[in-house]
């Protein structure tokens, strides 16, 4: 695990989110550090996945929505008029809760961002194509088999294809929304050592219910409630030293 010190990549500053008149997040002000896992921990409702889609603006795309404050991505505020999001996309990637590869060939899912792209050097496709599954831990799995449907491969293979379309692009963060949720332990395992191996390359932000997942998985914790970040310190502290007793009561199961 990562603990040394990082300058951060993003920086909150009185984040607040809402759909419509109701405020989902209430000024969250928070650095995420640059090739670090954070995890975002809370019970359901509280504002983590809102907050973690404002990072790529994909809250974008639900009507009503509206975010006020500072969300910098390496200095550039990312909610300013004129930001290019099929960019920031590209360098903020997501993987999301139910695994959704495209009903394509393994092979395209993969360079699908590329292909949007404009890329058609055939031999660079195949070059990306097989770090991006090797670095996504499905390389050996899939390699025979790179002109078949995706539909057909497990649900922990979907997740990990979906990890391999995020970093064929080349981002610098990925957002990770509850990636496990839909597994089985076995497949989860495979997840958790994933993230681990990708901690040196990318910024990994990750939602998730489970408190082991988050103690196992990442460098700093952050625990949001009722729309609110109550605290947010290295792993280790909130886990054996929490500053805050609804931090206490949340992680040892008093509620939530």
């Amino acid at each position: 695990m990562n603990t040394a010190p990082s300058q951060p990549i993003v920086r909150l500053h009185d984040v607040s989110i809402f759909y419509g008149r109701v405020q989902a997040v209430h000024e969250v002000t928070m650095d995420f550090p640059r090739q670090q896992v954070i995890a975002l921990i809370g019970p359901s409702g509280c504002g983590k996945s809102t907050l973690l889609r404002a990072l790529n603006r994909m809250n974008d795309l639900v009507d009503g929505v509206r975010t006020t404050g500072r969300i910098e991505l390496e200095g550039e505020n990312l909610n300013q008029p004129g930001v290019d999001v099929i960019q920031l996309r590209r360098r903020v990637g997501m993987v999301f809760q139910k695994s959704n590869p495209f009903p394509k060939t393994i092979y395209e899912n993969v360079i699908y961002g590329l292909r949007i792209q404009g890329v058609k050097d055939k031999s660079l496709l195949d070059e990306v194509v097989e770090k991006s599954l090797t670095s996504a831990a499905l390389w050996d799995e899939v390699k025979d088999r790179l002109h078949t449907s995706a539909l057909q491969l497990s649900g922990g293979q979907m997740q990990r294809l979906c990890i391999a379309r995020c970093i064929a692009v080349n981002p610098e963060i990925i957002l990770m929304d509850e990636p496990c949720s839909a597994l089985d332990p076995r497949s989860t395992i495979r997840i958790e050592d994933l993230i681990d191996e990708l901690r040196n390359t990318y910024t990994i932000i990750i939602v998730t219910h489970n408190m082991q997942q988050a103690s196992r998985v990442s460098d700093h914790t952050a625990f949001l409630y009722e729309g609110h970040l109550v605290e947010y310190d290295q792993t280790d502290k909130i886990f054996t030293k929490p500053a805050q007793k609804r931090t206490e009561d949340y992680i040892t199961g008093r509620f939530g």
